[in-house]
């Protein structure tokens, strides 16, 4: 269980890095709104998942989806 919520955590490290980039200087409410609720989620889950998995095992696996997936995000 503690490996799925890792990597839902992980691709909510791309949601709110892609969220980051659209908000403009936190100019832009809906995106703003976005980074903070993905952010925290995502942070919370990961925080989670270490309680079972090794810190640098997670860490390792929780960069490397959000680099992943951020690299298909920007083919998009």
């Amino acid at each position: 269980m503690a490996w799925l919520i890792l990597v839902i955590s992980g691709a909510m490290e791309t949601a709110w890095a892609i969220a980051l980039e659209k908000t403009e200087g936190f100019s832009k409410p809906m995106p703003t709104t976005i980074f903070v609720t993905t952010l925290i989620l995502s942070m919370a889950r990961l925080g989670y998942a270490l309680k079972f998995i090794p810190v640098g095992t997670a860490y390792a696996v929780w960069v490397g989806i959000g680099l992943a997936a951020g690299r298909q995000a920007e083919r998009v």
